[in-house]
């Protein structure tokens, strides 16, 4: 059972992606959602009021054990601004540019070379965060130029761009796959 924090952003994108791969997930909006779950899902959408409403609800704190204790996490978008910040989950020891390439007004598709994947990624990148100064033990999985748009560290799985609004599922079968299984 794939937990999908459900304070705000893409939601049901992710329920839907992790139902076509036959992988039951639940909605998490407050600490008792969190029980018997094997894997966590942040959503893209807005970091600032994700964490807010984690607060709100008392989730930050139990969410943030759970993840240093070793759950399974994929964050995207907003969800890999959550796991880089010091001041968040800080699992991924790197410096996160939030909305790095841009604004609404800036937002693009891309064909990446995903080092995890057979063949090119088609991304969808929305006022998109990337990392930069990236740690030794950071696993680099996908970059546009010299901006790390991917990335992987022993439980957790971070990118900068939606996965979810591709009906690509590869990334989601990689999660379940290499860190949940």
């Amino acid at each position: 059972m794939i937990g999908v924090l459900s304070l705000q952003g893409a939601i049901s994108e992710h329920a839907h992606v992790l139902n076509q791969i036959g992988v039951k997930s639940k909605p998490i909006l407050n600490r008792d959602d969190l029980n018997g779950i094997d894997g966590l899902i942040i959503p893209g959408g807005e970091s600032t009021a994700i964490k807010k409403l984690m607060a709100y609800n008392h989730l930050f704190p139990a969410i943030k054990q759970l993840i240093q204790d070793g759950l399974p996490t994929f964050g995207t978008c907003a969800g890999m601004v959550l796991l880089s910040q010091p001041d968040s989950f800080d699992m991924l020891p790197a410096t996160v540019v939030r909305n790095g390439f841009g604004r609404q007004q800036q937002s693009f598709e891309a064909d990446l070379t995903f080092k995890a994947l057979a063949k090119p990624f088609h991304a969808v990148f929305i006022r998109a965060p990337y990392l930069k100064n990236v740690a030794d033990n950071v696993k680099v999985l996908a970059s546009i130029e010299d901006k790390v748009v991917a990335v992987a560290k022993d439980h957790v799985l971070a990118t900068a761009f939606h996965p979810e609004l591709t009906g690509d599922v590869r990334l989601h079968e990689y999660f379940i796959d290499h860190f949940v299984h």
